[in-house]
């Protein structure tokens, strides 16, 4: 804890509370969002952590048949049979706010509803096994792209949740005991400036009861000499 550099007096003291009182008012506030940044980054890692299973899941299967396909097949025919694609995927990022972070929602389409378009070739002369491949693939685009939003949104409320962590720390450890701190000390300067007020009026008083009496003194002896 460190004191701040200020005068001790009622006004720095009326307002050093104020501050004090912003701080701690403001620390809660962070402490909430904190908390609820940590839950919502947990539920999108275990979302995460599903769609990830699901992706590789379905690019196993689809690497494991096409590798068959390229053994069965002739490399000349299976680059014929994928020379030209007939299926695309367009996506359209906007984006979601989560406890004032906003992270990227992908909305995405298939050009064509058919699910024969994912096939860009005829079935006389190609394997069962690519025709497995494909399907796969095309299987694996939604968890992939909803991972990579998954992802994307995970490391951006990481980095709020890092940025939001050091202000709750910053608060808690260095400018509100900073402000206690101070707040003390200029009370205690506050008390003895009073108590040193109090000793310095009562000397006075004291000075001024010794001068009377001997004032009252000196009159008597006069009066009575007389």
């Amino acid at each position: 804890m460190a004191r701040l550099n200020v005068n001790p007096t009622r006004m720095e003291m009326t307002r050093l509370k104020q501050q004090l009182k912003t701080a701690t008012r403001g620390h809660k506030l962070l402490k909430d969002k904190l908390d609820e940044l940590m839950k919502q980054f947990l539920e999108i890692v275990r979302e995460n952590k599903r769609l990830r299973e699901e992706a590789e899941k379905a690019l196993e299967n689809a690497y494991k048949n096409f590798i068959i396909a390229r053994a069965v097949m002739s490399e000349s025919t299976l680059g014929e049979a994928l020379m030209i694609p007939q299926q695309a995927v367009s996506v359209k990022v906007t984006g979601r706010n989560i406890m004032s972070v906003n992270v990227p929602v992908f909305d995405f389409q298939k050009e064509s509803g058919r699910e024969s378009t994912i096939y860009p070739y005829g079935f006389a002369f190609t394997s069962g096994e690519l025709d497995s491949a494909m399907k796969s693939f095309s299987d694996a685009m939604e968890p992939l792209l909803r991972l990579a939003e998954s992802e994307k949104t995970a490391q951006l409320l990481a980095q709020e949740i890092e940025s939001t962590r050091r202000r709750v720390n910053a608060l808690e450890n260095v400018m509100i005991p900073n402000y206690q701190e101070t707040i003390k000390y200029i009370a205690m300067k506050l008390e003895e400036n009073e108590r040193a007020s109090t000793t310095r009026l009562m000397k006075v008083k004291d000075m001024i009861a010794k001068k009377a009496i001997e004032e009252r003194r000196k009159q008597d002896a006069a009066r009575f000499g007389a």
